[in-house]
């Protein structure tokens, strides 16, 4: 039962989403000096299913302003990456902010409770170079 809320609640979310983006896309257009801000964002998934990661993939490319430009499969000791290009995002930690806030309603919705564990940080890890 609670899979069905969570389900109907993701779809009001979306489409609540797709309103807004699209309300924020006219604005931006007709207002000189409001000007868009892309970037391109790398986000670590908690998604583990290729369900999951289709839909999430789904739901933000669908969702007018983001597109997945990319999917790095995961590993056994990394999660899957999605690389987003944000339009009107003001910071890399907004756009990732608002990401897993979607991320985070699709898991509550797949798995029937949302995820106990927050998103994962984003860590740079240098590799040393093998020295002969």
């Amino acid at each position: 039962m609670m899979r069905v809320i969570h389900g109907i609640t993701y779809l009001a979310y979306i489409g609540w989403a797709i309103v807004t983006g699209s309300l924020t896309i006219v604005t931006r257009l007709l207002r000189p000096g409001q000007y868009a801000h892309p970037m391109i964002v790398e986000v670590p998934l908690r998604c583990v299913t290729d369900l999951e990661v289709t839909l999430f993939a789904s739901s933000i490319t669908i969702t007018p302003g983001t597109l997945v430009a990319a999917i790095a499969a995961g590993t056994s000791t990394q999660p899957p990456v999605l690389f987003v290009h944000a339009l009107f995002e003001d910071s890399e930690e907004g756009a990732l902010e608002g990401l897993y806030d979607m991320e985070s309603r699709l898991l509550a919705m797949t798995r029937g409770r949302a995820p106990s564990s927050p998103a994962a940080p984003l860590v740079e890890v240098e590799q040393e170079e093998e020295r002969p």
